[in-house]
C-alpha cells in the first residue's frame, strides 16, 4: 500500500504582490510600519526560495484595497483534494476573500464556501500527515472551526480543534512542521499538551518568532533574525534556508502567511 505523501510535500504555491498600502497592515503590537521597499525585497527573496525549492509559483496582482492580501494563507485553504474560501476574522480582510476565489475555481475542481457565520484564519490551520489541527483564537472562532472541518470532512481529511495560547495571534505563530513526525513550538504551545503525539523542537527563549517557521519539500525556511533557532536546526540536520522577515514582522506576519501551498497531481 503506497504511504501518504509528507505534508511538506508541495510542488504549487500561490503568492500575491504586496500593495503599496501593505504599511498600513493590521498589527497587534506597533513597532512601526514597515517600508514598502523592505516588504517587496523579502516578497520577491521568498518566491526565490520557492522556486529554488522546486515549487511552481502563481503571482497573483497586488490589491492596494487591502493592505493584508498580501498574506494569501488567511482567506483561503488549499489541498490537492480542492480549496475551501473561508471567512477571515478581521473585518477589514472580510472581502479578500471574492478576490481570491475566482483563481481558485480555475486551478481547483472543487471548492468549499466556509458555512454558517463562524470565522477562521488559514493562519490558524497546520496541517499534518494524520490531522489537520484548528487552532481557536482571536481570528478563529468555535462555529469557523466547526464548520472547517465539516469542509475538510468533505475533502476527505480529518480534524481536531485545539487551543491556542492566549494573546498569541494565530496558532501557527506559535509553531510549524518540521517533518511528518517533528514540529518546532515555542515552549508556551508546547506545554499545552497540543503536540504530545509529535517530536517537539522547542525554540530558543526570546525566539519566539522564529516558530513560524515553513518546510517546504526538503528545505526548512527560517526568518534570518533568529540565529539560535537556525544553528539549532542545522545542527539537528535540517536544510535550512534563511529568510528575511523584518519588515513583514511588523504587521504580525510571518513565513507561511505568503503562500497557499500544496502538491498538484499531474493531469
Amino acid at each position: 500500500m503506497p504511504q501518504p505523501r509528507p505534508a511538506y510535500e508541495f510542488n504549487s504555491i500561490i503568492v500575491r504582490t504586496p500593495s503599496q498600502s501593505v504599511v498600513n497592515g493590521l498589527r497587534a503590537d506597533d513597532r512601526g510600519n514597515p517600508t514598502f521597499e523592505g516588504v517587496k525585497a523579502e516578497h520577491d527573496a521568498y518566491i526565490g526560495a520557492m522556486r529554488e525549492a522546486g515549487v511552481k509559483v502563481t503571482v497573483l496582482p497586488a490589491l492596494e484595497a487591502f493592505p493584508d492580501s498580501i498574506f494569501v494563507e488567511d482567506p483561503a485553504l488549499v489541498f490537492t483534494e480542492g480549496a475551501i474560501v473561508l471567512r477571515p476574522g478581521a473585518a477589514t480582510r472580510v472581502k479578500e476573500t471574492a478576490e481570491i476565489e475566482p483563481t481558485l475555481r480555475e486551478m481547483f475542481e472543487t471548492v468549499l464556501g466556509l458555512p454558517g457565520a463562524g470565522y477562521a484564519d488559514g493562519g490558524d490551520v497546520l496541517t499534518t500527515r494524520e490531522s489537520v489541527m484548528i487552532g481557536l483564537s482571536a481570528r478563529t472562532d468555535k462555529a469557523g472551526a466547526e464548520a472547517l472541518q465539516d469542509c475538510l470532512e468533505r475533502l476527505g481529511r480529518k480534524s481536531e480543534i485545539v487551543a491556542t495560547p492566549e494573546g498569541v495571534l494565530h496558532f501557527k505563530t506559535d509553531c510549524s512542521l518540521l517533518d511528518d513526525e517533528t514540529v518546532l513550538s515555542t515552549n508556551r504551545l508546547a506545554r499545552s499538551g497540543v503536540f504530545r503525539k509529535f517530536k517537539q523542537v522547542i525554540i530558543p527563549e526570546g525566539e519566539e518568532a522564529a516558530a513560524n517557521a515553513l518546510r517546504v519539500n526538503d528545505v526548512v525556511m527560517v526568518g534570518s533574525d533568529f540565529p539560535r533557532t537556525i544553528e539549532m536546526l542545522d545542527k539537528a540536520g535540517f536544510r535550512v534556508v534563511p529568510l528575511k522577515t523584518t519588515e513583514i514582522g511588523k504587521i504580525d506576519a510571518g513565513l507561511s502567511c505568503m503562500s497557499l501551498r500544496w502538491f498538484r497531481d499531474a493531469p
